[in-house]
């Protein structure tokens, strides 16, 4: 018998949108809880760099329960594969409560596992298949990935270790299938004019810079991650630590990493759109409106 569609709200949107504010809202409205889907906030100890604004979910006082964030250290490579089977689990829990699940976030690949239900598996790297598929020309390993269907991320085929990686997926054991699971969603955006989002980026930026990014940073290199391990964080860690190496000024690191954030709320807003073609959904709602606002236009179905 099939299992019935869990209703879930979902709220997306690109960097410094105000995303987890207005999930907080709607949570706080709507008897829920927020599942993170953001790939940099599963790990302690990185806070201000992947933008958690943990106050943001305190709404009159009382704080929104959440899941997703803090759950791994850093030097661990968590992936989507975890995230779906991690989320998939927290939905499921959070409903068999008569709660609301609200997913939030700004990660196009783990809200597409999701909602699209991606059948994704786990996928021990196999030795000899290595060695074989390394001895293999690059053009012949993309035909053999796409002999297995639509590519969920284009960027597979753009590294030769990464599609490599890829091919060692799609051939895994069929009985490590992270579960599907049946939504009844609506998801929500939250749309900004890009100078405006410019603009928020760019004071976003600065003021995590004098309230602590360098001493987060720093405090992390104490623990022992290299530069190499930093970089796969995302940009805030890569840039931050060139300067604290002394590869680069502060102002070079500045206009350095404030147009590599541009850009990367540039390729967000491309996966939303990928989103849409491909049957989501979104609504989307104007984000110079204040929270609260906006979460009585986010009512479950």
């Amino acid at each position: 018998m099939a299992e019935s569609p869990i209703p879930l709200i979902c709220i997306l949107g690109p960097t410094a949108a105000g995303k987890t504010r207005l999930a907080a809202h709607v949570a706080a409205a709507a008897n829920g809880e927020i599942i993170s889907a953001d790939s940099r906030q599963v790990y302690r100890h990185m806070d201000i760099g992947t933008g958690k604004d943990l106050e943001d979910y305190t709404v009159d006082g009382s704080r929104v329960r959440t899941h997703l964030i803090d759950i791994v250290d850093p030097g661990y490579e968590y992936n989507v594969y975890e995230f779906k089977r991690d989320c998939v689990a927290a939905i499921r829990e959070i409903h068999s409560r008569g709660r609301l699940p609200v997913l939030c976030g700004g990660t196009g690949l783990y809200l597409s596992a999701v909602l699209q239900d991606y059948q994704l598996l786990s996928a021990p790297p196999d030795a000899a298949r290595r060695v074989e598929l390394q001895a293999t020309p690059t053009e012949q390993l993309i035909a053999e990935l796409r002999s297995h269907g639509p590519l969920h991320n284009t960027s597979d085929v753009e590294d030769r270790e990464r599609l490599i990686r890829a091919i060692e997926i799609v051939e895994a054991d069929p009985s490590a299938r992270v579960p599907s699971i049946a939504l009844d969603s609506r998801a929500f955006g939250l749309r900004w004019e890009r100078r405006d989002l410019r603009e928020r980026i760019t004071q976003r930026l600065a003021y995590r810079l004098d309230h602590g990014l360098l001493e987060e940073v720093r405090a992390l290199l104490d623990r022992g991650l290299t530069h190499d391990q930093l970089i796969f964080y995302g940009l805030e860690y890569r840039y931050v630590t060139e300067h604290l190496r002394g590869d680069i000024s502060r102002g070079q690191m500045f206009d350095a990493l404030n147009a590599a954030i541009h850009q990367f709320a540039k390729r967000q807003e491309t996966w939303f759109r990928r989103m849409q073609r491909q049957g989501i959904d979104i609504h989307w709602l104007d984000g110079r409106d204040s929270p609260e606002a906006n979460a009585d236009r986010c009512p479950p179905r």
